[in-house]
């Protein structure tokens, strides 16, 4: 099967929607090569995420048969982010801010690009550990995180 979200990408409307609809076996491959590539793992996805964690994720998507449409929304948002946090910052967003960064994120935005987007920011800090599914993968240093900007702003 092989969507690639990044790169090359296929437009999962064309070519997914059959595949990630109607065969499990495709919409768990492509959900688990997600996890395996993108998560903080250290090459071994199992110490951070269990079998049986990444088989409720995956019903998820099968159950209600979501696992093209959200294909689609990661297609046409990832290239969108790329492409925000790389140009310029445009208008504020002057609410107060925090910012959790952590190291495998795909998108990494620098602290200079989030300070003229979000002028407000009161806590920026960049883990040790983590990546795009970090309230998954790292769910105690995710709380961690969010407690530490929130005690900022009560």
């Amino acid at each position: 099967m092989g969507l690639r979200i990044l790169g090359a990408a296929v437009d999962p409307a064309a070519d997914g929607r059959l595949r990630l609809v109607d065969s499990p076996a495709a919409l768990c491959a492509w959900i688990v090569e997600k996890f395996w590539s993108w998560t903080d793992s250290g090459g071994d996805l199992h110490r951070v995420i269990t079998r049986d964690e990444l088989l409720d994720n995956l019903m998820l998507y099968w159950l209600p048969g979501t696992g093209a449409s959200s294909a689609r929304l990661y297609w046409e948002s990832l290239r969108q982010v790329n492409e925000w946090i790389s140009g310029p910052a445009g208008a504020p967003v002057t609410v107060p801010t925090g910012c959790s960064v952590f190291p495998k994120e795909l998108q990494r935005p620098s602290r200079r690009w989030a300070e003229r987007r979000f002028p407000n920011i009161r806590y920026w800090n960049e883990p040790g550990k983590g990546g795009p599914f970090a309230a998954f993968e790292q769910p105690a240093l995710f709380v961690d995180e969010v407690r530490s900007f929130f005690r900022l702003v009560r």
